[in-house]
């Protein structure tokens, strides 16, 4: 496989890409430096990464539950805008669980719960000092409604019970990192 992501990739266009790379990787037709090569190149744009987050972390096969390492050397090649998408992935997920479980969504609840434990697990493989300190930040503005993550969680509307759930979610992820 070599495909080249264009640095104009839609977001969609990023989706269709990790669907069909996800695909080729459940049955078994990619080596593990073909699959880095190709998150590589989806995650060196927000688009890319963007739709290669949220078409991997929500995917029904397993492929997420254990990257590889080619998956995470992939991860590790844009900081910037992995760490970020990671940190906001992980407090949206954990959010989205008590949303759910308030509409009586309990499938939906367990697929949230499903990206936040995928997502703490790529944090804590990554070992980032990057993901750390924006973990940390992140964590302020939840306890104290300020900092640079104040515009993110006013953004999504997260009220005190789904800010504590995110503060805990990152406070697991950071004994465990």
């Amino acid at each position: 496989m070599s495909w080249q992501v264009s640095e104009s990739v839609t977001f969609e266009d990023a989706i269709a890409l990790t669907e069909s790379l996800l695909k080729q990787m459940s049955a078994g037709q990619l080596e593990d430096r073909e699959i880095q090569a190709a998150i590589t190149d989806l995650v060196k744009t927000e688009n890319g990464a963007r739709g290669f987050f949220v078409t991997y972390l929500t995917d029904n096969r397993p492929l997420a539950d254990n990257p590889t390492t080619g998956v995470i050397e992939a991860l590790k090649s844009s900081p910037e805008i992995v760490s970020e998408l990671l940190v906001k992935n992980l407090a949206m997920s954990s959010a989205m669980v008590i949303a759910h479980r308030r509409n009586n969504d309990e499938e939906n609840a367990k697929g949230s719960d499903s990206v936040r434990q995928r997502t703490a697990n790529l944090i804590q493989q990554i070992k980032s000092d990057l993901v750390a300190k924006k973990l940390k930040e992140l964590h302020e503005s939840a306890a104290t409604g300020e900092g640079n993550y104040k515009d993110f969680l006013q953004r999504w509307g997260y009220d005190d019970e789904q800010k504590q759930v995110i503060q805990k979610a990152i406070s697991e992820v950071c004994d465990r990192h």
